[in-house]
C-alpha cells in the first residue's frame, strides 16, 4: 500500500490523535493475522521464524505477536538469534569485498546449532539458547535461558536470517514470518518518501536515542547494511507464509523534529551520499506531531523510548 502526504499532513493539524489510532489500529489487525495463522500452524510446528531488515520493528511485533497468542491460549518464548553468532575470528568470519568482516552474512551464525535446536524443541526436548556478548564479540561460557516447550506452547525465533535457505529448507513446517516497513508516501502520484527511508529514519532516531551512535556512524553504515539486506535478506521474504507491514502514516510527523537535525549533519562523501543528502528535504515535507501523544505500547516507542516494552 501507500500513503498520501496530502492525508497525512491534513490530519496531522487536523486530529493527529485520529492518524495515531488509524496507523495502530491497521497494525493491531496485522499483529492478529499473524497470530491466527500461527495458531493453525502450532500443532504441525511449534517453530515460528520472523524475519525482516533492520529498523522493520521486528522485536515489538513479536512481542505483540505473543500477546495475541496469549489470548488464543497459545503460550510463546522469544530468541533473539543474534545469540547465535559465532565467536569472531580470522580465520573463520566471512570479509566483504573491500577485506572487511561482513557482519551481515547468515555465516556468521551458528545454523548447525541453530537447526539442532529447532529440531530438539519440536521433538519436547530442552535447549539451552547461547548467549553473544557484542561487546567482546564473542559468545559467553554460560547460556541466556533454556526451553522445553509444554502443550500449548511455541517459540519465536527473530532475526534477519530467520527465513535463509540453510533454516527453512530443513525446517518447511515452522510457520515463516517476514516484517519489514513496505510503504512509500506519494504526492500527486509521486513517490515523496521511500518506503527503505522509513526504516534508516528509525535506525537514525534509535541508534542516536539509545546506543550513543552519531549520526555519521549509523550513515556510515546505511551501504553495506542495504548490500546485506539485497544479498541476504530480500531474497527469501517470499518463503514467508504472511507477510507484514510495519509502516505508521504517522511516525514520519513523530520523528520529524529529531531526524531532520540529524540528517543535517550529513558527512559530504560519505557512500550513498546523494540518497542520504535526499531524505532531509523530504522529511521537510511532513509536519509535527507531539510525541507525547503517542501510546506506551506504539511500536514507534521502540524508537523514541518511553514504551510500556523493555528491549
Amino acid at each position: 500500500m501507500a500513503y498520501q502526504l496530502s492525508d497525512i499532513n491534513f490530519k496531522t493539524v487536523a486530529d493527529p490523535c485520529a492518524l495515531i489510532e488509524e496507523g495502530d489500529a491497521r497494525y493491531r489487525a496485522g499483529v492478529n493475522e499473524a497470530a491466527d495463522r500461527i495458531v493453525e500452524n502450532y500443532k504441525i510446528s511449534p517453530i515460528v521464524l520472523l524475519s525482516g531488515p533492520s529498523g522493520s520493528g521486528k522485536t515489538t511485533t513479536a512481542m505483540k505477536i505473543s500477546e495475541a497468542l496469549e489470548k488464543r491460549g497459545i503460550r510463546s518464548h522469544y530468541v533473539g538469534m543474534d545469540d547465535y553468532f559465532k565467536t569472531i575470528s580470522p580465520q573463520t568470519t566471512p570479509r566483504t569485498p573491500e577485506g572487511e568482516y561482513d557482519l551481515e552474512s547468515p555465516l556468521c551464525l551458528d545454523m548447525d546449532l541453530m537447526n539442532e535446536h529447532f529440531s530438539m524443541l519440536s521433538r519436547g526436548e530442552r535447549i539451552y539458547v547461547p548467549k553473544y556478548e557484542f561487546s567482546r564479540k564473542m559468545r559467553a561460557y554460560e547460556p541466556s535461558k533454556s526451553i522445553k516447550l509444554g502443550a500449548d506452547e511455541i517459540v519465536i525465533f527473530e532475526g534477519i536470517h530467520a527465513l535463509n535457505d540453510m533454516i527453512t529448507d530443513k525446517h518447511p513446517e515452522a510457520f515463516k514470518l517476514y516484517i519489514s516497513a513496505r510503504s512509500d508516501v506519494l504526492f500527486e502520484g509521486r513517490v515523496v518518501f521511500k518506503s527503505t527511508w522509513f526504516r534508516l529514519v528509525r535506525r537514525m532516531v534509535r541508534d542516536y536515542n539509545f546506543r550513543g551512535a552519531a549520526p555519521a556512524e549509523t550513515m556510515g553504515m546505511w551501504a553495506n547494511v542495504r548490500r546485506g539486506e539485497k544479498t541476504y535478506i530480500s531474497p527469501f521474504k517470499n518463503k514467508a507464509d504472511f507477510q507484514f507491514d510495519s509502516s505508521l502514516p504517522y511516525e514520519l510527523p513523530v520523528f520529524n523534529h529529531t531526524a531532520t537535525e540529524l540528517f543535517k549533519t550529513v558527512p559530504e562523501g560519505i557512500e550513498r551520499f546523494d540518497e542520504l543528502r535526499s531524505v532531509l528535504p523530504a522529511l521537510q515535507l511532513f509536519g509535527d506531531i507531539d510525541e507525547n501523544l503517542v501510546p506506551r505500547d506504539s511500536l514507534v516507542r521502540e524508537f523514541i523510548g518511553g514504551g510500556s516494552y523493555e528491549y
